[in-house]
């Protein structure tokens, strides 16, 4: 046990998106295993307070909080910077933040409007956030990247979701390409691809009609998640980098 809860000393690891949901359990389980932990929110809020609040108590590793919008390339630019800059560095990236926004047909500034703030959030701001991690990883040793997709990556989304589907799509593609391209400079990089995940935000809106039809009988608990995320943290598993790993409860089997 004592291995588990310190088997990421030393590692500084930056969780966009952490107020809440996956990201929230993600920044706890890594803070829990020993890492130094950069909280990143749109905006402080009481959801930062009271995890700041709980990994402060823990006294066991450092704690930090960055602000900002993640709503393209120059706000995912500032966030790295703050955050590279609250430990003196970074050694992994994950990439959760995100949000399933619609991008109904018509009318068609609605179309325009819901593709423009899909691929800013869930594509051009992950991209340029591992653009980041990819020059500072490699001139300091190597390092970790995971991307938080989606099951939408592989078989789309619903008609009102045809954009997120397709960032999401595009995210997998950046993962692997970064895997293939960047490997000899210890650059490892993965995906995570969930399906239906219990959280404050989701649960409200998952029928019980959908959880009876789960092959587990219920949704994806984000501990289950962030216990993913925080085993490829480790670097471990060295040869798996490329790969995406679902967690859907075998409701969605590739």
């Amino acid at each position: 046990m004592t291995e588990v809860l310190g088997e990421l000393a030393g590692r500084r690891i930056l969780v966009t998106g952490s107020s809440r949901g996956i990201g929230r359990a993600t920044a706890a389980l890594l803070n829990e295993r020993g890492a130094s932990v950069v909280v990143h929110a749109r905006a402080a809020s009481e959801h930062t307070e009271s995890l700041l609040a709980e990994l402060s108590a823990r006294g066991s590793a450092r704690v930090a909080l960055v602000t900002g919008d993640l709503d393209g390339i120059a706000g995912a630019s500032a966030v790295w910077d703050a955050a590279a800059a609250a430990f003196g560095g970074l050694d992994v990236l994950v990439n959760n933040a995100g949000a399933w926004i619609a991008s109904a047909l018509e009318p068609a500034e609605a179309w325009l409007t819901g593709w423009e703030a899909n691929l800013g959030l869930n594509l051009l701001a992950p991209a340029e956030l591992c653009r980041r991690a990819i020059l500072h990883f490699a001139d300091n040793g190597g390092g970790v990247i995971v991307n938080l997709a989606s099951r939408s990556s592989h078989r789309g989304d619903d008609a009102e979701h045809l954009a997120y589907g397709a960032a999401k799509g595009g995210l997998l593609a950046l993962t692997k390409g970064i895997a293939r391209s960047y490997g000899r400079d210890g650059v490892l990089a993965y995906a995570i691809a969930p399906g239906w995940v219990g959280t404050e935000l989701a649960d409200g809106a998952i029928e019980q009609s959908v959880r009876d039809a789960l092959p587990l009988g219920e949704v994806t608990p984000a501990r289950d998640v962030a216990e993913v995320v925080a085993f490829l943290a480790t670097g471990r598993a060295r040869h798996t980098t490329g790969a995406t790993i679902d967690i859907t409860g075998a409701d969605y089997v590739r």
